[in-house]
């Protein structure tokens, strides 16, 4: 943890963590000079953008290759009218740079593939999926536990939510440990074809922000091993036990997967032939 004090400017910014006893000038410090990376500016990324940089994330990385689209304004909040058209990290990146001069972004534009997942997660402290496909969600979970990187997972669909945190230690479970492989192509519509009620990753987001903010600080108890159903149609939260899976083929005992280059990304995310 960075030695250097808190400035006048940052002490009224983060006056409202600083009097917590919980938090405190140290637990401030420890957020600046930890570093976060987002995967997806969309509707899950858009929550955990705005609160992360709220919450004085000093080093905020975003992966995301697409641009902003009109039908994206409904949720993904960081993104505005003027800004359709516009890549999504840049948008992205102008919104925290309003918001909080203390954060850094770092532009990934490109799609996470199994070429640079590595190099990625592996400069970062802590890793927040948002993304919107099994491949990617995938390929994310066996790129952190292998790089020990905890991670925050979220998904998304009509009126329906899940989050959870996966800690990436020896006893943790991971994605792969509640689903091995993918389900078949065209089995789980994406929001594009069944939609998403636009407050919804709202919430979701903010439960992982706030996992991403207490695993910067080491502070309190994570999501790891639970897992977190939101139906906002019943407006009921329910909670399911995770456990690890012994045979998983990415932690379990005598893992099968022991490099992203095992797996082939597409389709069920099952290990590859090469």
């Amino acid at each position: 943890m960075s030695g250097l004090s808190l400035d006048t400017e940052q002490l009224d910014r983060y006056s409202r963590h600083i009097i917590m006893d919980e938090v405190g000038p140290d637990g401030q410090r420890r957020l600046l000079d930890s570093r976060v990376l987002c995967i997806g500016a969309g509707g899950l990324g858009s929550p955990v953008i705005q609160y992360l940089a709220a919450a004085g994330v000093g080093t905020l990385g975003i992966v995301d290759d697409d641009v902003v689209e009109r039908s994206n304004l409904q949720r993904q909040v960081v993104h505005g009218e003027s800004d359709v058209g516009r890549p999504k990290v840049d948008s992205a990146a102008d919104f925290v740079a309003e918001q909080n001069p203390d954060v850094t972004v770092e532009r990934h534009e490109t799609r996470l593939t199994a070429e640079n997942v590595e190099s990625l997660v592996g400069g970062y402290d802590v890793v927040v999926d948002g993304s919107d496909n099994f491949e990617t969600r995938y390929l994310v979970n066996d790129a952190c536990t292998l790089a020990g990187v905890p991670f925050s997972h979220g998904a998304i669909l009509k009126f329906e939510g899940q989050v959870t945190t996966f800690a990436a230690e020896a006893d943790s479970p991971c994605y792969r440990c509640i689903f091995p492989e993918a389900p078949p192509a065209g089995s789980v519509p994406s929001c594009a074809e069944a939609g998403v009620l636009g407050v919804l990753p709202g919430t979701v987001g903010c439960i992982q922000a706030t996992e991403a903010v207490k695993l910067a600080m080491d502070y309190g108890e994570t999501l790891d091993g639970r897992l977190i159903l939101y139906d906002a149609g019943d407006m009921t939260f329910d909670t399911a036990e995770i456990a690890r899976n012994p045979d998983c083929p990415v932690c379990g005992e005598a893992p099968d997967i022991t490099s992203v280059h095992d797996v082939e990304y597409v389709d069920t995310c099952a290990i590859g032939s090469e």
